[in-house]
């Protein structure tokens, strides 16, 4: 064999000890842990970062000591309150069916006096118009020959009763008078009121005098709706002459669709106000829910009214309501601390004082429900409410501020 060449030793297998092998899976599971806690950590760190960011974004202002007390600005805080979901809903101021009339001429006839304009006050039984017809002098014609054909029927019949008790005059005369003067008293009866339905009094008629004319007199009080009358104007049966609208007892008729109809109840509390208002300080009660709907796909919903939220309103009033369905627990501010900015709901978090004054800054927010002076609000993920100082008085002067600073970018 060559001198250049060495013998190999054939390979052997080290054996690692037992205690080696348990120590580096340790180290492996330990470096595994390691790494789970450091991504916790990180998504934590992302997170927090995130809402620090958009904390730092968020529009701000700072004020010194003397633009504070100007400013009279008053902090308050976040609260938790019980207040009552509400479903808002809308409609209008109407009447009760029998606060609404309309008048007509039953008998037709050429109008003589002039019409009322809308929104006349009217009393019940006030003369409204007076109507001439040549068939109200044949009424009253044929009411007067009528009374006077039973003024001899009725002295006929007395006589024939009297023969008939005597057995002198045959059954059949005194039925037969009897007869004349039922029908002849059923005739008076129909003249009567139509005469009355026609606005005719019997009263002159009895006396002997006849007058072609007929007087139209109100059913209700109230005002006048519409007024369709004018002198010399021929007006039919059909017609509608005036309309008569009751302010007696007013109530709300409002609309609910159909998926907020299970959380309504007769005795529910309503706030309302007119569609000029900028608040519902006005309240009622439910009285009738309506169990049927038309094409809108609405539900008719009625309130009543008290004596102070009634006041100055006027039947075709729109409404804005909100009806309270409740109550559940929310953060809430006083109402005067939510303020709008560029299309959105915020709240003024004084964020901090120095000797350099007061820094605030807007931090974006939900508006929910609105109730006695306090508005629910739904605040971003990961807010911190203990400690929040919040603006409650004059935040309308920090906002002025933010968008001044904003505008002079």
């Amino acid at each position: 064999m060559p001198s250049s060449l060495r013998a190999v030793r054939p390979f052997a297998p080290r054996t690692v000890p037992r205690s080696s092998r348990v120590s580096a899976i340790c180290l492996l599971v330990l470096a595994a842990c390691g790494g789970a806690t450091k991504a916790t950590s990180d998504t934590t760190a992302a997170a927090t970062k995130t809402r620090a960011d958009s904390a730092a974004a968020a529009p701000t202002a700072t004020f010194t000591d003397q633009q504070y007390r100007l400013a009279d600005i008053k902090l308050g805080a976040i609260e938790r309150r019980k207040l009552s979901a509400v479903i808002s809903l809308n409609g209008l101021i109407d009447v009760e069916p029998s606060d609404e009339a309309v008048v007509s001429a039953p008998l037709g006839g050429y109008v003589r006096t002039a019409g009322l304009l809308p929104g006349t006050p009217v009393r019940k039984g006030q003369l409204l118009a007076t109507l001439e017809s040549p068939e109200f002098t044949q009424l009253q014609q044929d009411y007067l020959e009528s009374k006077g054909r039973l003024l001899f029927l009725e002295q006929d019949y007395a006589r024939q009763e009297q023969l008939r008790r005597d057995n002198v005059n045959a059954a059949k005369t005194f039925q037969q008078v009897a007869s004349e003067r039922a029908i002849m008293q059923a005739r008076i009866t129909g003249l009567e009121l139509k005469m009355r339905q026609a606005g005719i009094p019997r009263s002159a008629v009895d006396s002997g005098r006849i007058a072609p004319v007929a007087n139209l007199y109100a059913p209700i009080g109230g005002f006048i709706k519409s007024s369709n009358v004018s002198i010399g104007r021929h007006v039919a049966p059909t017609d509608v002459l005036f309309e008569i609208i009751g302010t007696s007892d007013l109530h709300l008729a409002l609309n609910v669709f159909a998926r907020d109809l299970e959380r309504v109840r007769v005795g529910q509390t309503v706030r309302f106000g007119t569609a000029d208002e900028p608040t519902m300080d006005r309240s009622a009660r439910v009285f009738l829910v309506g169990q049927a709907t038309g094409e809108d796909r609405v539900f008719p919903v009625h309130g009543h009214m008290d004596a102070r939220s009634a006041r100055g309103l006027r039947p075709g009033m729109y409404v804005k309501a909100g009806l309270e369905s409740g109550g559940v627990d929310m953060d809430a501010v006083p109402s005067t601390a939510v303020v709008q900015f560029e299309g959105n709901d915020y709240i003024i978090l004084e964020t901090g004082t120095s000797a350099g004054g007061h820094a605030f800054r807007l931090e974006r927010v939900r508006r929910q429900t609105e109730q006695g002076g306090f508005v629910g609000i739904q605040l971003a993920d990961g807010f911190d409410r203990k400690g929040a100082r919040v603006v409650v008085g004059n935040a309308i002067a920090i906002l002025a501020a933010i968008r001044n600073a904003q505008e002079g970018e």
